[in-house]
């Protein structure tokens, strides 16, 4: 059951959302798994980028019609459903939603100026999300009508936001949620916006990286009661595997002079490592949660969940750290599937967009073809790989569910 809009103040409630199929505590590789003991306890679970590109919405037009629900002609919801068992098993559920909301029924724009359908934000809900950072370099593709758009439409979805802003007491209150009884407060920042200039007379319209902004916000949000404070941050080079010198020098500064608890990175579309610094987890760049780019370069349809277990000891907060591999399938284009003749349809499984949770496809569908399953593994083993490549196996980074045997 998800809330119901309501006013951005401290105290917020945030309600759990759960699926049956994941219920009971403590076996193996279980979202609860490793929360015992000490004081309160939490989960999040935090992924990447959502960008909505025209194959995407063709293919929610295409699901309509399967399945007579969504608005005005789009259905979201059967797209992001192989992840809706993770995400709403999370006490606190994070999405970043990149792109500009527009109207039901359009026009859409895709890159370079996002204007997508704002039916992705039902489906976003539905799938168990309770908040999204909404800083990034496209808040300001279609200017101050369009950051009151988009956040007019979280609203409606019953989705929280932070990093951009209608009036400046909108951008000045801190987001806060009760979560299970703590008070955990999203921050969001993005570092710049395709050459768009901030508005010197409305700052507020989007949080814009620099340590100061950030530190200050901290303050804020702490001083508005908060227990513990994420961090969504819009950084790095697209495409880009590796964190750049910018992201390793902010991340240990958020980490040593700061006491935020959490930082969460965007925008590289393609999965980035998770280190602990300094007792902080890191999780550079989740990559992609749902996007389509015009030419898929192979990393960029997979992603990663961040899923991370806070426990209280001793007036302190130890954060557990694991992660969850995802994969947007994509059909084969119809020239090439025509080339491959009927070998096409032996192994492309639904000929759908989908996205899809890794060991859970690998674990659960039995009629998986064999060239679809080597697929997956790839992507899991692929983000182990990168996941891990600085060092976070030492701090327990592990998956929250592996291979099968």
């Amino acid at each position: 059951m998800k809330r119901s809009p309501r006013p951005r103040t401290p105290g917020l409630a945030a309600l759990v959302c759960c699926v049956t199929a994941l219920a009971g505590c403590g076996a193996p590789g279980s979202p609860d798994d490793g929360a015992e003991g000490g004081g309160r306890s939490f989960t999040v679970a935090a992924a990447g980028d959502i960008l909505i590109h025209p194959e995407l919405t063709e293919q929610a037009r295409k699901d309509a019609r399967e399945t007579g629900e969504g608005e005005e002609g789009l259905d979201f919801g059967v797209l992001m459903a192989g992840v809706k068992p993770v995400i709403s098993k999370a006490d606190l559920a994070i999405c970043h939603m990149e792109p500009v909301l527009g109207e039901p029924t359009g026009p859409f724009q895709s890159y370079p100026d996002f204007l997508v359908p704002p039916q992705i934000a039902t489906a976003v809900a539905d799938a168990g999300y309770d908040t999204c950072s909404t800083a990034s370099n496209h808040t300001l593709d279609h200017g101050p009508a369009g950051v009151k758009r988009t956040l007019d439409v979280l609203d409606k979805a019953g989705l929280q936001h932070t990093g951009s802003a209608r009036n400046r007491e909108e951008g000045e209150t801190p987001l806060i949620l009760d979560v299970k009884g703590v008070k955990v407060a999203q921050l969001s920042f993005a570092g710049g916006f395709n050459g768009r200039e901030v508005p010197e007379d409305t700052p507020w319209l989007v949080n814009q990286t620099s340590f100061k902004r950030v530190a200050a916000a901290e303050r804020a949000a702490r001083d508005a009661g908060a227990d513990v404070v994420v961090l969504s941050i819009h950084w790095g080079r697209e495409h880009q595997q590796d964190p750049n010198g910018f992201q390793l020098r902010m991340a240990r500064r958020i980490a040593e002079k700061t006491g935020i608890d959490l930082v969460i990175g965007h925008h590289a579309h393609v999965v980035q490592p998770m280190e602990k610094v300094n007792g902080t987890w890191i999780a550079y760049g989740l990559g992609n949660q749902l996007a389509r780019h015009e030419v898929p370069s192979g990393l960029s349809e997979e992603g990663v969940i961040g899923w991370f277990e806070f426990t209280e000891r001793d007036g302190a907060w130890n954060v557990r750290a694991r992660y969850v591999p995802t994969f947007v399938d994509i059909p084969p284009a119809p020239e090439e599937a025509a080339a491959a003749g009927t070998a096409a349809a032996d192994t492309e499984p639904t000929g759908d967009h989908r996205l899809v949770d890794v060991a859970a496809a690998l674990h659960e569908d039995r009629d998986l073809p064999e060239e679809q399953r080597s697929r997956y593994r790839l992507a899991f083993e692929r983000t182990r790989g990168t996941v891990l490549n600085r060092g976070g196996v030492q701090d327990g980074l592990e998956p929250l569910r592996g291979l099968p045997d």
